[in-house]
């Protein structure tokens, strides 16, 4: 199980930012995309790019900036962004069902080529989509 911080709603195109220990509200920036899905970070985890490990928390329930939501990971979409490793963990509110993996590749995918285009050094390529165990093991790399 994770817990996830949101600090962007589906369906905003504003980019909210936390200081990740404290989970004290910082800025917001417009985006080029809508978010498709709840967005936030594992607290207490560190990623390759320095940041907390990032999350998408797929469900239809609406989710608020702010929220911590438990969640069950199911999948981890590869990405690099400015040419750092930024994945991104695929995961459900528990008690929920994790979608097929591959009904989530076009509508992810897409998000990530525009939610910066246009922002210089800014730049997003997605990669794999895995399964849990490839969540478990990048976890455990991040502290997770």
């Amino acid at each position: 199980m994770l817990r996830v911080f949101i600090e962007n709603e589906a369906g905003s195109d504003l980019k909210h930012h936390h200081d990740e220990v404290t989970l004290a509200f910082l800025r917001t920036e417009q985006v080029g995309a809508a978010y498709p899905f709840p967005y936030g970070f594992v607290p207490g985890t560190r990623a390759p790019d320095g940041d907390c490990v990032d999350c998408f928390v797929i469900t239809g329930r609406p989710l608020r900036t702010g929220d911590l939501v438990d969640c069950e990971p199911f999948g981890l979409m590869e990405q690099t962004e400015a040419g750092f490793i930024d994945h991104n963990v695929l995961a459900v509110p528990v008690g929920e069902r994790p979608p097929d993996v591959e009904a989530l590749r076009p509508v992810l995918a897409r998000f990530a080529r525009e939610v910066f285009a246009g922002l210089p050094g800014r730049e997003v390529t997605v990669g794999r989509f895995l399964p849990v165990e490839a969540v478990r093991a990048y976890l455990a790399s991040c502290g997770g």
